[in-house]
């Protein structure tokens, strides 16, 4: 929440949760947000029900239909109106690929200001001991990048890459992609 209230997030936003699994963000997002704002995406489906039923203070306030089962970053049945999303976590896991599928798929939201999205940063063609200790690879999870790919791949997507100063669990970079 508080990546996305320094990005600006207000509860007029209409906001995209990649990734959301059991409703991390999702619990205290959809209370600030207004109603019908907040959509959520994961590869399970059960998962997220799990989140709406046991995480949310009133499930009521966000409709079932509004989380999306989507392991392909296509956003199926999400509206245009979305105008923020974020991927915490989420491509840490999975190769760099997916990261470049789900800016390209993100264009088609025309009122997107921006994606925050978290990754593991190293140049390193092996191994990379992240700074609380974390063992990141570049060809299997937890996975790193090089920062010139990462900002590549933003800029190749039609955005603009700016690499945040926050501080983040495990070593984790914020990026922006606006």
């Amino acid at each position: 929440m508080q990546a996305l209230l320094a990005a600006g997030m207000t509860p007029e936003d209409h906001l995209l949760d990649i990734g959301c699994g059991a409703l991390r963000l999702g619990h205290k997002a959809v209370p600030f947000l207004r109603p019908g704002h907040y959509w959520g995406t994961d590869a399970s489906l059960a998962l997220m029900r799990h989140g709406w039923l046991h995480e949310l203070p009133d499930p009521a306030a966000l409709p079932e239909d509004h989380l999306v089962e989507d392991a392909a970053f296509a956003f199926p049945g999400v509206p245009d109106s979305i105008t923020l999303a974020i991927a915490f976590g989420v491509f840490t896991h999975l190769p760099h690929a997916d990261l470049a599928t789900a800016l390209t798929n993100l264009r088609r939201f025309a009122n997107l200001r921006a994606t925050l999205f978290t990754v593991f940063l190293s140049d390193l063609p092996g191994a990379t001991r992240q700074p609380d200790g974390v063992v990141t690879h570049p060809d299997r999870p937890p996975y790193h990048l090089p920062e010139a790919r990462v900002a590549r791949t933003v800029a190749d997507a039609g955005f603009t890459p700016t690499r945040l100063p926050t501080l983040l669990p495990r070593g984790q970079v914020l990026w922006t992609a606006t």
